[in-house]
């Protein structure tokens, strides 16, 4: 059976935090609202629909996701869980909200993001400037993360894949004490009775599988959303370069031809969850820097998961997952969540393809 598990960002509420770094009120929308159109026909910016510019403090919002996600064939959430070391956390209250909240029927689970943050990464115009820094701790300091959690791993709707809890971590290779923290989660499960993880590196562009797959985790899944950039030829690389570096335009690419190198022969590997993006448009987040694939159509992401799925459905029903990249990463322009231009269109898509299984 296929199952599709979409990243969530839970960025979309006041903290204190960004308060602080960003000026007060801010969230992604902050961005969102302020994307300009870079280029002819440029779709900028993108305009949220059924849901509204939501605020992830309120109950009604985090219940309709959880609905239009069921409705349309989703099979989970993947929270992504920013973790520091030592107790420092951020963006933690949503998924608390939507554990305390037992009408919410629908699976989730945790992705830990695993890296710093500067302040560029929310703010085109931020520098380097180191905000908050991930630190790998020890034995210890996991012990603290894995029960801070174990609440929510304990619930029944604490996604599964072979009945084990499923999380991913983003980067895998980023410390060695990585190891440490896998080894440590998977005996602080046994000893809570929990029936172990299911560990998820992130390989981009399929580069280091083995070597992820060697520090203990289960699988991989394979982020190539971007790849078609490593396939042009070394002279359209220098031409791309000069045109963002000299006159300060972004890379465009077709997204009808970046869909061709997202799903690989390696997704056939029984230890690979390939990655599919209904669109994506960095620019709300670093203007005329910003990576973007064009003319994204609900059609085309269509055509994008029809090849998923028969790809995913040669392996054992246990190993059928494919990530969607990303529920709502507005900033990324990168979202199931209906915007005013295609509506439910790419949510349509999914169902279709879940639908198209049984015909």
């Amino acid at each position: 059976m296929v199952e599709y598990i979409a990243f969530y960002l839970p960025q979309f509420h006041p903290v204190p935090e960004n308060d602080k770094w960003y000026g007060k009120g801010f969230t992604e929308w902050t961005n969102v609202a302020k994307a300009k159109p870079l280029y002819q026909n440029h779709y900028q910016p993108h305009v949220p629909a059924d849901l509204g510019f939501y605020d992830l403090r309120v109950k009604e919002t985090r219940q309709e996701q959880a609905k239009l996600a069921k409705d349309y064939g989703l099979t989970a959430f993947c929270y992504w869980n920013y973790w520091f070391g030592d107790g420092v956390e951020l963006l933690q209250n949503p998924i608390r909200e939507v554990y305390n909240d037992k009408e919410i029927n629908f699976p989730f689970c945790l992705g830990w993001a695993n890296h710093s943050w500067e302040k560029k990464q929310w703010d085109k115009k931020g520098s380097n400037e180191l905000l908050v820094e991930q630190k790998y701790l020890g034995v210890e300091d996991y012990k603290k993360y894995f029960y801070t959690y174990l609440d929510i791993f304990k619930d029944e709707r604490y996604y599964k894949v072979e009945g084990k809890l499923f999380f991913i971590i983003y980067s895998p290779l980023a410390d060695e004490e990585i190891v440490s923290f896998i080894n440590t989660w998977r005996n602080l499960a046994k000893k809570e009775g929990l029936s172990d993880f299911y560990f998820v590196g992130k390989d981009m562009s399929g580069v280091n599988k083995d070597k992820i797959m060697s520090i203990g985790v289960d699988a991989v899944f394979e982020d190539n959303t971007l790849n078609i950039h490593h396939e042009l030829t070394t002279i359209s690389k220098v031409l791309q370069l000069i045109k963002r570096k000299v006159f300060r335009r972004p890379t465009v690419f077709k997204y009808k031809e970046a869909i061709k190198y997202m799903i690989d022969d390696s997704a056939k590997d029984e230890n690979v969850i390939p990655v599919v993006a209904p669109n994506w448009d960095h620019s709300p987040r670093s203007g005329n820097n910003a990576m973007i694939l064009d003319n994204a159509k609900p059609k085309y992401f269509a055509d994008l998961l029809k090849e998923t799925v028969k790809t995913v459905r040669s392996k054992p029903r246990s190993k059928q997952q494919v990530i969607i990249k990303s529920w709502n990463e507005w900033g990324e322009g990168n979202h199931l969540e209906p915007d005013l231009k295609y509506g439910l269109g790419y949510l349509e898509a999914v169902k279709k393809s879940i639908e198209e299984i049984y015909d």
